[in-house]
């Protein structure tokens, strides 16, 4: 098994397809048939979870987060690209778009890939579905101007009884902080 999961960490990390997987490793098919077991069985998520809980106790901080940062980032993709792709006006982007859900360490909680063109406010809902037993304690999110309104707000309360606060940019701050503070850090 430890070769089976080199072989899953060495995909995920190079990016390379499964059939090109090197000979030094397992058959690509084996390799593929675990990961998949793993991922529908959910233990990536629960390994994720037992590392973000112990990394938080690490630092001083209870295992559960009780607060988040809501974010998205626009990135750029190849033509080829395997998903649809969309084109972020706003930041003149085209791709794919991932929504963020971390916690106040930066250790994320919840991740959703979309294409670029979906707004942020759609984004966020498709991040937060299911997601109220996986994070218990959670109970504010922060979030920039792209998430403002009430039905976004209203929706994250009966969803989860999460209190969604938009954060609005310092105009004094210098650029570097006002960058810092609109990607939450």
């Amino acid at each position: 098994m430890r070769d089976v999961f080199d072989a899953i960490f060495y995909v995920l990390r190079s990016g390379c397809p499964w059939r090109m997987l090197p000979g030094d490793f397992p058959p690509w098919s084996t390799v593929n048939y675990h990961f998949r077991r793993f991922r529908l069985s959910g233990l990536w998520h629960r390994a994720f979870a037992m590392l973000r809980a112990a990394e938080r106790k690490r630092v001083g901080k209870y295992p559960g987060a009780s607060t988040a940062i809501l974010d998205s980032q626009s990135m750029k993709t190849t033509e080829e690209g395997a998903r649809p792709n969309g084109y972020d006006t706003h930041k003149n982007v085209k791709g794919r778009k991932r929504h963020l859900l971390v916690d106040t360490l930066g250790l994320p909680l919840s991740i959703y890939v979309t294409p670029a063109d979906v707004q942020d406010r759609a984004g966020a809902r498709f991040l937060h579905v299911g997601l109220g037993p996986l994070v218990p304690r959670l109970k504010k999110i922060w979030a920039d101007g792209a998430y403002s309104g009430k039905e976004l707000a209203k929706w994250c309360e009966e969803q989860g009884g999460w209190e969604l606060e938009v954060v609005e940019r310092d105009k004094e701050a210098p650029r570097a902080l006002r960058f810092c503070q609109s990607d939450g850090l």
